[in-house]
């Protein structure tokens, strides 16, 4: 039998990844392999800041896809969702509804989100969050800033302010998250917490509060003061700007 030749039309997917036509002995074709390792030498030398979004991600998905020319998944991955952290921020059902990407590289992809996350995080654990503050609003961006739809986290805080829960209290659509304030205030009581912190996001990118936003705020910040709870700020997350009802004096 033939082996089979660059020319020959391409194949059809196969669990989820666009296949290549190997050279002899099952070797990977030369192109590919150097540029492979073109990125690779880049990435080293002079790491994430030599490399725009689209090889930053055919980075990740050479491990993803092993025998495969990433190019086009990357690229499809972009037009679909718009940037890096849109990539690694969407649902895994989204991701594999692009071509190309199947359960290996949406693993791959939540993998490297949860360990951003993590890294964040790992931040303001344990530090008084509000001598931490760059580094809290460094966590909320990681977390939050490309998100889909709406989600509404609460920080608990200790009497010395330092972090003792990060809890998502609810997830909405693309413009609304339901939000009960007494069931804030209860979590807060179970947890021992003496202080506060809200928290959510604008999909939309901008992130003026709603009326609906500030009557919330002071719902549970009314609630949280007749216990003897603080609140210390509410923040909304846009995607390259964050609005703080404390500076803006709503609190």
């Amino acid at each position: 039998m033939a082996e089979p030749s660059l020319n020959d039309p391409p194949l059809p997917l196969f669990e989820g990844q666009e296949l290549i036509v190997t050279g002899a002995k099952g070797q990977m074709p030369s192109y590919i392999a150097n540029h492979r390792k073109r990125l690779r030498d880049r990435f080293t030398k002079a790491g994430t800041n030599a490399l725009p979004d689209y090889e930053l991600l055919e980075l990740v998905l050479f491990r993803s896809l092993p025998r495969c020319d990433v190019k086009p998944v990357a690229n499809r991955l972009l037009q679909t969702f718009g940037d890096f952290n849109r990539v690694l921020s969407v649902s895994t059902s989204r991701l594999t509804d692009v071509r190309g990407v199947g359960a290996a590289v949406a693993s791959d992809l939540k993998l490297i989100e949860a360990a951003a996350h993590r890294m964040a995080q790992s931040r303001i654990l344990q530090l008084p969050v509000l001598s931490s503050w760059d580094a809290l609003l460094d966590y909320c961006r990681t977390a939050m800033a490309h998100l889909e739809t709406e989600q509404f986290r609460v920080l608990f805080l200790n009497r010395k302010n330092v972090l003792i829960a990060d809890e998502a209290q609810a997830r909405g659509t693309v413009d609304h998250v339901p939000v009960y304030p007494r069931e804030v205030i209860k979590r807060a009581l179970e947890l021992n917490a003496s202080a506060l912190i809200l928290i959510h996001n604008h999909p939309s990118g901008d992130p003026t509060p709603s009326q609906s936003d500030r009557e919330m705020t002071t719902q549970i910040e009314s609630a949280a003061r007749a216990l003897g709870l603080t609140v210390h700020d509410h923040l909304i997350i846009g995607k390259s700007a964050e609005f703080s009802f404390k500076s803006a004096g709503y609190l």
